[in-house]
């Protein structure tokens, strides 16, 4: 790691590119740099982890020497990415991947091809392997012809990890032109004798003419397995176009925005365990909510809330068998012990997430400390129960039937909720303060309640629906009571403060007011007023009054503003939400990806990257303003 004297600037968010194999999620900046990736799980240890510190806490960058880059793009309806290299004597397109697997394997891959088009170019690799987020070096040795199918190759091995590179041999620089001059070549390595090396870095360069390609493979196995076989990179490519449009071809999408609609829709089936069923909230951690600051967390787990929201937009695009491989896994998760039942799981299910500081590493644009874990998972917050029971009742809507064991978690769902009353909560935003009655989270518990009393009088399923109803009734004398304000006309953050949430959009997405209720209305000015900037862009909450516990700022949060986008669609303001939308659509990179904020001032993406709750966020807003177009449409024909 290199003192911040000496840090060079962080890449840009918008330069990166996600891949994908539906069980981890590397970024590919713009100049062709691996600069994140977790083996073989979103939430495993990084063995590259420069986009958290410099190139030498681990990155593998493969560039055309002297060339730019002119263009790049996914394959159309995949996660195959494409990208156009120029220099002063020819074209190449380098090609990245990960082939997605059926299950869960012993082993995982990425794939890297580079065809020249035209002329003749010569591209550079440098390889840096760290595994356990730089913090466990690895013993490379060379592999040549054996029995197990490698013919030559690269072995890097460190504690439970392996990694193997195949394709066109890489070596250790010269001493002389390693960083470190002054290290022995005993421990350095000789550059043509991988045998008990510790190899820092691996390098190559490579020249190609019109019509010659060169791929690499690396593959993640455990390191106390046999060696595995290399996958056929052409082959690969073969699959990995295939499952992805395989699956895209299923999506159904609006007309308008389609494209960007279905990258959105793409990025949530990518953040998916295909294994397991879980849904991460982003594949990264500790990007930050302000640059330079703390406020940094890491997002590589399934939260029940940002889960349930990317199943209702699932569902909503016809899309049921991720919903049901979720419900499976929610199911595995709480199993019988609903007393107990967390916010966050890891993707597998796991309950203990500690929260551990990685101060070794320097931080995006020196933003500390770098966190893995996350503290939250052992926090109360209110509302997630309400958001799974939303997200199971838009599934059975959709016609899904219900079995013994999902009713069954639903109605200990409910149980929870009434076991958790009147207890005080966190916040949908995972508030550091003091516990409050959050409104968002009042209101939510008010939707479960409500769920289970439409599911017994819509869908004969069972239960205590007297009891429930008294309860759902409970909770909403309490919410106009405690927490409305009469005198400002609007609902509230918590109880017995004056201060406005952003979540406060999502009371009429519950059921609990109508969109264009006065009182909501109402709130709507008053967020407007004391949360929106010159942007229009919405912050979550002021961090200024204290609530949340934590030091400094952060800026606007995107999924705000497209709740505050549907908001409008859905209570008339349609030119409104259609002006903010095409905003917002400006804020996706050239890949169609947002991140988790925006910084309007240095227009940066900001938080971690990309975030599955930007990308529902958008699904909806467009799906809000649509719907509201066609209506406005449909009785302006009337009239005439």
């Amino acid at each position: 790691m290199s003192d911040d004297a000496t840090r060079p600037p962080s890449t840009p968010l918008e330069d990166y590119a996600l891949l994908s194999d539906l069980r981890t999620g590397p970024l590919v900046s713009r100049d062709g740099s691996v600069d994140w990736l977790c083996f073989p799980r979103f939430d495993s240890p990084s063995v590259f982890a420069a986009m958290l510190g410099t190139p030498e806490d681990g990155r593998w960058k493969l560039a055309a020497v002297d060339g730019e880059v002119t263009a790049r793009r996914y394959l159309p309806r995949t996660f195959v990415l494409e990208t156009t290299w120029r220099t002063p004597t020819g074209t190449v397109v380098v090609t990245d991947f990960l082939p997605p697997g059926e299950e869960p394997g012993d082993h995982a891959d990425l794939v890297r091809r580079v065809e020249c088009v035209s002329g003749e170019v010569e591209v550079e690799h440098d390889l840096r392997i760290r595994f356990d987020y730089n913090r466990a070096a690895p013993w490379t040795r060379r592999l040549d012809s054996s029995g197990d199918g490698v013919e030559c190759a690269l072995l890097s091995i460190a504690g439970p990890d392996a990694l193997l590179l195949t394709g066109p041999m890489l070596r250790a620089p010269e001493p002389a032109a390693r960083e470190d001059a002054s290290a022995d070549e005993d421990e350095a390595g000789n550059p043509d004798d991988y045998e008990g090396a510790v190899a820092d870095r691996l390098e190559g360069r490579f020249r190609l003419t019109a019509g010659e390609s060169l791929d690499w493979v690396l593959t993640w196995h455990e390191s106390h397995h046999d060696l595995p076989t290399p996958v056929d990179p052409a082959d690969a490519l073969d699959r990995a176009v295939s499952f992805w449009t395989d699956w895209s071809s299923h999506v159904s999408t609006h007309k308008r925005q389609e494209q960007a609609v279905l990258r959105s829709l793409l990025v949530l089936r990518a953040l998916t365990h295909n294994g397991t069923g879980g849904i991460v909230a982003a594949p990264t951690t500790s990007l930050p909510e302000e640059f330079g600051g703390s406020r940094n967390w890491d997002y590589r787990y399934t939260w029940l809330r940002d889960a349930a929201l990317t199943i209702e937009v699932l569902v909503a695009h016809d899309f049921t068998d991720g919903a049901l491989t979720w419900r499976n896994w929610l199911l595995r998760a709480v199993a019988a012990d609903w007393r107990d039942m967390k916010i966050m799981y890891g993707v597998g299910g796991e309950r203990h997430l500690p929260e551990r500081e990685l101060s070794h590493l320097s931080g995006y644009e020196g933003s500390r400390p770098v966190r893995i874990g996350n503290g939250a998972v052992d926090q109360y917050q209110a509302d997630v129960a309400g958001e799974v029971m939303l997200a199971l009742a838009a599934l059975r809507d959709a016609g899904v039937e219900e079995d013994h064991h999902s009713w069954g978690l639903q109605k200990n769902l409910l149980r929870f909720c009434e076991h958790n009353f009147g207890r005080k909560d966190h916040g949908i935003w995972e508030m550091r303060g003091e516990p409050a009655h959050f409104v968002h989270g009042r209101a939510m518990m008010w939707a479960a309640f409500d769920q289970g009393v439409r599911a017994v009088e819509q869908h004969g399923l069972s239960g205590p629906v007297e009891r429930w109803r008294e309860l759902r009734d409970q909770l909403c004398a309490e919410i106009m009571e405690h927490g409305f304000d009469e005198e400002l006309n609007t609902f509230t953050q918590t109880y017995g403060n004056t201060e406005v949430d952003a979540s406060l959009l999502q009371l009429p997405h519950a059921g609990f007011i109508d969109y264009d209720d006065p009182r909501m209305l109402g709130t709507v000015a008053r967020i407007e007023a004391d949360l929106q900037g010159p942007t229009r862009l919405l912050h979550r909450y002021r961090t200024a009054s204290g609530m949340d516990g934590l030091e400094g700022d952060e800026y606007p949060f995107l999924i705000c503003t497209f709740w505050l986008v549907e908001q409008y669609a859905r209570s008339g303001r349609v030119d409104d939400a259609g002006e903010l939308l095409e905003q917002l659509a400006g804020y996706a990179n050239d890949l169609g990806l947002y991140a988790e904020e925006y910084d309007p001032e240095s227009g940066r993406l900001a938080g971690n990257f990309p975030q599955a709750f930007s990308h529902l966020g958008f699904i909806r807003a467009v799906d809000a303003v649509v719907r509201a177009r066609s209506g406005v449409a449909l009785t302006e024909r009337l009239r005439t």
